[in-house]
């Protein structure tokens, strides 16, 4: 029977389907439960499965629309769901004039759980759970992102997290890329898909799943809003002040569980302390915030029960809704706000570094079981449900180590043609010289050059010294004009800016160029429109 294997995540879905009679329209229960809650959370659920469970619930509810927004390496379609619009293209949705939230899970194949909380959470929809979130709302869910990575399970993919007994996917995608660290240098055809609904759809506010990895803590989950220091502070300021505490209040509140911004435990130079991760827009919520969008970022608790960090997921993603549904006009204004404001002239971050908080904050640490996986005989950890208090610095926020003025506009020379086509795939507007010309310009005169003798994520990084001279070039046809101007400016100066810690320079996009003695990257001169 159904009922001998329900959990407690599957009773609360349970009585709604069953007490929700008024739309079933066919469907069997047993055939709207996820891999994960047919197993008792031992196995988690495939790319077909996904695809079959979204099409069910596409077909449940008339307001679920089921596309795809782009492929993997391996050619699988990869699955939007459109929730609370009148179909599923970009044009229908931007109708709404609605706010809109773009949620994904499984942008690494072994961190589960947010695929299968984004399942549970549509369906929950469907059964009527949620009547009042797309009165405000339109809901863009993706819930394998990695879809490649989610089928190559293997039962010794992350040893030491607690489940899915039977398996979970790989880290990577098929072509052995970090898809986290691919959002700056586009090198996956997933990363090139999710820009692209990015610019389409135009989310104003996104939601990244994840599993932690490491410290032994007593939270359920830990989050993170954007950490780049060129971040409108308006955004900043909407998340640290406001949604995020509340979300952390309300979960305490009705669920007795701890959450907290994303940290690790340790030293790194200036002492122990509790360290958020990387402030570079390689990764997603960074690279969000750099778009003038409102960012989140969650992690489940690795050595929390796979089952707990479903229903750790499921509940977290819940109160973000619910807070974006209560504050549906203001987040939309914040977001139009930020793309009005320009950079140009403004002191931007190229590099950043730690900020330390001024006094030491508790931390909640914790305490872990080894328990023997069935089948491996390897040892997991598992939560205690143990929290002690413990005093130290946070390094949570990162300041601005180097800093250069945002110029008018850059020119791309013709030969930067690799930087110009990422680009434009970004969304950033781009405009190509149909005529030779003069132009006061400045170029950047490399003093010195240094690159990484270890590849990472296929490029070995470079880093530039130099200044930048003013001259007159003449710009052949097919140069390209790159206004800072515009709505994506501050993404614009990341990418271009040579001093950057994570623009083309740095991922050796342009290194043949830079090699052969010139960076084919130029500033427009102040002053010359």
């Amino acid at each position: 029977m159904i009922a001998s294997r329900v959990s407690k995540i599957q009773w609360s879905f349970f009585f709604v389907v069953v007490l929700s009679t008024m739309s079933l329209r066919g469907q069997s229960v047993e055939g709207l439960l996820t891999r994960a809650e047919l197993t008792d959370f031992t196995e988690t659920t495939s790319y077909e499965e996904v695809m079959g469970l979204s099409k069910s619930l596409a077909e449940l509810s008339d307001n679920i629309h089921l596309t795809t927004f782009g492929y993997t390496n391996e050619g699988r379609a990869l699955p939007l769901l459109v929730v609370g619009a009148p179909g599923a293209s970009a044009a229908a949705v931007l109708g709404t004039g609605k706010t809109r939230v773009y949620v994904q899970g499984n942008i690494h194949g072994g961190e589960v759980c947010g695929k299968e909380a984004l399942l549970m959470l549509l369906r929950g929809y469907a059964m009527g759970r949620y009547p009042s979130w797309t009165e405000e709302l339109v809901l863009l869910i993706a819930p394998i992102y990695n879809a490649d990575g989610n089928e190559r399970v293997l039962l010794r993919n992350r040893p030491r997290q607690h489940g899915p007994i039977g398996g979970m996917g790989q880290r990577p995608n098929a072509q052995g890329l970090d898809l986290n660290r691919d959002h700056t240098k586009l090198d996956s055809p997933e990363a090139r898909s999710l820009v692209r609904l990015m610019t389409e759809y135009d989310p104003h506010v996104a939601v990244d799943l994840h599993t932690t990895n490491g410290t032994r803590h007593a939270y359920h989950l830990t989050y993170s809003p954007p950490l780049h220091p060129n971040t409108p502070a308006a955004i900043d300021d909407l998340l640290r002040r406001r949604w995020l505490p509340e979300i952390t209040r309300l979960i305490k509140e009705k669920h007795g569980w701890d959450y907290y911004y994303y940290g690790n435990a340790g030293g790194r130079g200036g002492g122990s302390g509790w360290r958020t991760f990387d402030h570079r827009p390689r990764f997603n919520n960074n690279y969000v915030g750099l778009r003038n969008r409102v960012a989140i970022l969650s992690e489940a608790y690795a050595y929390a029960s796979f089952e707990d960090r479903v229903l750790g997921s499921l509940w977290f993603v819940e109160e973000v809704l619910d807070y974006a549904e209560q504050n549906a006009a203001e987040i939309r204004e914040i977001v139009e706000v930020a793309d009005l404001q320009s950079v140009v002239g403004r002191e931007l971050a190229t590099r950043a570094d730690f900020s330390r908080s001024e006094t030491e904050v508790t931390i909640l640490m914790g305490e872990v079981d080894e328990v023997r996986h069935p089948y491996t005989g390897e040892i997991m950890l598992l939560r205690r449900d143990v929290s002690i208090p413990t005093q130290m610095y946070e390094y949570g926020t990162f300041f601005p180590s180097e800093t250069e003025t945002a110029p008018e506009g850059y020119y791309v020379l013709p030969e930067g043609e690799a930087a110009i086509e990422r680009l434009e795939a970004h969304g950033i507007t781009v405009l190509r010289h149909a005529i030779e010309g003069d132009h006061l310009v400045q170029r950047f005169q490399i003093d010195s050059t240094r690159t990484s003798p270890n590849s990472f994520q296929g490029h070995n990084e470079r880093t530039v010294w130099g200044e930048w001279v003013s001259t007159t070039e003449t710009l052949p046809v097919g140069t390209a004009y790159v206004s800072v101007d515009q709505p994506l400016g501050r993404l614009a100066f990341t990418l271009l800016e040579p001093r950057s810690d994570d623009g083309f320079v740095s991922w050796a996009i342009l290194d043949e160029e830079i090699e052969g003695g010139t960076l084919p990257i130029l500033r427009e001169s102040p002053g010359t429109r």
